[in-house]
């Protein structure tokens, strides 16, 4: 199949997947799969059990963030 057989529809999606795939290896999390440190894997697994949370603001307010 040629590009010129695909229907507008049927461009736009393989553009846009094309796009994400692309936009996924550059944005990427470049540590994904590799092992975490024990002492990290102790923090967060600290942190995941405390029932203390935190808004995306106070975060900024704590870190004198603007969004």
């Amino acid at each position: 199949m040629n590009v010129s057989d695909l229907s507008k529809e049927q461009f736009t999606k393989l553009v846009t997947a094309v796009v994400d795939d692309r936009l996924c290896e550059l944005l990427g999390d470049p540590d994904l799969g590799l092992p975490l440190d024990e002492t990290v894997r102790a923090r967060l697994k600290e942190s995941l059990a405390s029932s203390e949370r935190m808004t995306g603001d106070e975060v900024a307010k704590q870190l004198d963030l603007r969004w």
